[in-house]
């Protein structure tokens, strides 16, 4: 397929929006669109609200889904009782998107269709493992990638059949694999999508995961879907690609600092949606984001219910002068490794590094000195704890520690000359909000600041009303 790169945009719609769908046909889908209006573009979009949640696990608690009490499995399959409960959460979902009888018969028959294949394909799996040469652990990641494909399948067929109710020529792009007995790579299972779709006249609704042979979940985990939506931006061209959120990419957490102190940013560039990344407030996957900045295909993120509003663009360009763009906080876990012996002697950090990588844990930031390497990282105290076991067998005279702290990050396209961490300071101080470190590397692109966990909140606000909220004031009296 051969398609001019002006012609046309690939959108993406998060869970949470996904759950307020029959808002999005009046906004975003239809709104006031006419015939042409409605088409040359195309929506990848991620399951209805807490639907991969019971399906793998909660992605806050942790509490366990389907997937989860199936690899604990102890022959009282409750991961059965589980997936009823996802086909229930399905059933409740479609039922709030669809109107007519017939479309909400059909939603239920592709539940029950999807469901059922997978009860099967589980009991199947465990069949076969209870002989000896078969080992379940070695089959999970297909499991995990089979579950996550059902949430995303059943929203992009619910939003097709509401659209066409509507009167829109909408398709159902199902990359997911079901039942398909080819094995694609990611670019060939996106090409075999598209193969015969008019996007002039046809709008497509596409599911946020794709089946292939790189196994987006082993890759990307709960990214996936942002990793599907750059993908076919990027192999197929896009003028843009268009992230749909239920808010605007602001200064900060409007609920933290009040709605009317925030600004949207408007423009930025890909470096701050990395730093964004790294702090837990994704604007885009990072991988997601290299991949579009690679095909040079720009990335806007929008409000969903207020498409008026042109949102923030993401770009390569440079910021036409220094500002504080954006200030977030995240709690983290300051795990702290001293060895008096340290200094001048290599390796521990790599085997620290090492450590880390082993338990799947995110680091967030580090700072060191000679005897202290200290890693800032975004994990359960649990997993924190394996670590420490693990470093403490291969260091015996370390002293090795963790606590709860909170990073505050003020992230800029350039922050240069604008003082940022003498200023940030001064603002915690005034706000009596205790800093135990602060830290800035040489690109002036963020300065962040590391405080006790429970005054997080207390220094966003402080560090916006100070970088942000004042910059603003000075320029209206200018």
């Amino acid at each position: 397929m051969t398609i001019s790169k002006d012609e046309f945009t690939v959108e993406k719609i998060g869970g949470t929006s996904m759950s307020r769908v029959k808002e999005l046909q009046e906004t975003l889908f239809i709104g006031d669109r006419t015939e042409a209006q409605l088409y040359n573009r195309c929506f990848v979009v991620s399951a209805f609200g807490g639907i991969t949640n019971l399906l793998l696990e909660d992605k806050k608690t942790g509490e366990p889904g389907v997937y989860g009490l199936f690899s604990n499995d102890d022959a009282d399959h409750a991961w059965l009782t589980a997936l009823n409960r996802v086909a229930d959460a399905m059933g409740k979902a479609h039922r709030e998107a669809l109107d007519h009888p017939a479309e909400i018969a059909a939603a239920d028959e592709f539940v029950r269709e999807r469901i059922e294949g997978a009860r099967s394909c589980l009991f199947d799996l465990r069949r076969l493992c209870s002989y000896g040469h078969f080992r379940l652990e070695n089959h999970m990641m297909v499991i995990r990638e089979l579950l996550s494909g059902l949430g995303e399948a059943h929203s992009a067929f619910v939003t097709t059949q509401m659209l066409r109710r509507s009167g829109v020529n909408a398709r159902f792009v199902d990359l997911s694999g079901w039942r398909d007995e080819a094995e694609y790579s990611l670019d060939e299972r996106i090409r075999a999508g598209f193969a015969d779709v008019d996007l002039k006249t046809e709008l497509p609704i596409i599911t946020g995961y794709a089946q292939c042979s790189e196994g987006l979940m082993g890759a990307y985990d709960r990214g996936y879907s942002e990793v599907t939506f750059a993908n076919i931006a990027a192999l197929m061209g896009a003028a843009e690609a268009i992230i749909h959120k239920e808010f605007h990419l602001s200064s900060a957490d409007p609920k933290l600092v009040g709605a009317e102190n925030v600004r949207k940013l408007g423009h930025t560039n890909y470096d701050v949606a990395d730093q964004l990344s790294n702090m837990g407030m994704e604007a885009i996957h990072p991988n997601a984001a290299k991949i579009l900045r690679q095909a040079e295909v720009p990335l806007r993120v929008t409000n969903a219910f207020e498409p008026e509003d042109p949102g923030t663009l993401i770009d390569d360009k440079p910021a036409e002068g220094s500002s504080v763009e954006i200030v977030t906080g995240l709690g983290v876990v300051a795990l702290e490794v001293f060895e008096q012996d340290m200094v001048g002697v290599k390796g521990y950090d790599a085997a620290i590094l090492e450590a880390l990588k082993r338990h799947k844990v995110w680091i967030v930031s580090k700072t060191s000195n000679a005897n202290t390497i200290v890693h800032y990282v975004q994990a359960s105290l649990k997993t924190v704890r394996r670590v420490i076991a693990d470093l403490e067998e291969q260091f015996p005279s370390a002293c090795i520690s963790a606590r709860n702290l909170a990073i505050v990050s003020v992230i800029g396209r350039d922050l240069t000359g604008l003082k940022a961490m003498r200023r940030g300071l001064q603002a915690m101080e005034d706000a009596e909000v205790e800093v135990i470190s602060a830290h800035q590397t040489p690109r002036s692109v963020d300065v962040q600041f590391v405080l006790p966990k429970d005054r997080m909140e207390a220094g966003v606000k402080a560090l916006h009303d100070a970088l942000v909220g004042r910059a603003e004031r000075l320029e209206a009296a200018a």
